[in-house]
């Protein structure tokens, strides 16, 4: 393919992309307010009694629903989404490759899924109590909306896409571009640049980026366990096995000592 094929493949994929997540989103719109209160439920627990959010400006309620609906959207739709992501990259591989897009996608979407699920139900319970703990008698929580959701959201974005990691290394080891022996060798600098994307990802609290580097250590030793059991094994070099066979028909020709030669 030309460049010039790939960026109108590139355009189609992005327009299908779009549908489906206008689709998502008209799909949520109606189920908005609810899916806004089932989101709220982690920081209400956390709150004193009596404690609400609030909104300052008019129409801050409304483009909130519309924010929640279209997230939700985007999960619903993940499936597709990942799809198009993955037959984009198809041309790319080889025939066998190719007729794992479906499997990968279907994984790629439930792996999105059940990283924003770890960050619900295990990282902002711990998340909203440790700041709802600097409450005093004369500092009372009063969190504003739209600054819960857009840390929620983005919170929810960031663990589900680094939820993918192994998953890429699995990709990645197929294709024989990473090994497990180099992710090993490289471990340190993966370790700075984990805790690097959780300080962009995250609110600038120390707590909030260790709760996103705390799995994304884990997710990459995970990932050097997929790139090892599943990575492309190295071919023998037939350099090598030649000048084995070489030696050996070589030690196979010469004399024994009780061999006899002939002119002698």
């Amino acid at each position: 393919m030309t460049l010039l094929d790939h960026l109108s493949e590139l355009r189609v994929r992005l327009v299908r992309c779009l549908i489906a997540l206008t689709v998502g989103f008209f799909a949520c719109y109606g189920f908005a307010e609810e899916l806004f209160n089932y989101l709220m439920i982690p920081l209400t627990r956390a709150l004193p009694s009596g404690a609400k959010l609030i909104y300052t400006a008019l129409p801050e309620a409304f483009f909130v629903y519309m924010q929640v609906a279209l997230v939700a959207g985007a999960f619903l739709a993940s499936p597709y989404l990942f799809y198009q992501i993955w037959a984009f990259i198809a041309p790319g591989l080889y025939d066998e490759e190719k007729r794992h897009i479906i499997p990968i996608a279907g994984a790629s979407a439930l792996f999105f899924v059940a990283g924003a699920a770890f960050c619900y139900f295990q990282v902002f319970p711990y998340a909203f109590e440790f700041f709802v703990g600097f409450a005093t008698d004369t500092i009372a929580p009063m969190p504003k909306l739209d600054e819960y959701l857009g840390f929620t959201l983005k919170m929810l974005l960031a663990f589900g896409l680094i939820f993918e990691m192994p998953l890429f290394a699995f990709f990645l080891a197929r294709l024989g571009l990473v090994t497990a022996q180099w992710m090993r060798k490289t471990r340190k600098y993966a370790i700075l640049a984990i805790f690097i994307v959780a300080a962009i990802l995250t609110p600038p609290d120390v707590f909030s980026q260790l709760m996103m580097a705390a799995p994304m250590l884990v997710l990459y030793e995970i990932s050097i366990l997929v790139a090892a059991v599943f990575g492309k094994k190295k071919p023998a070099v037939d350099g090598e096995d030649e000048e084995a066979a070489q030696e050996e028909d070589g030690d196979a020709e010469k004399p024994g000592p009780d061999k006899v030669v002939q002119g002698d």
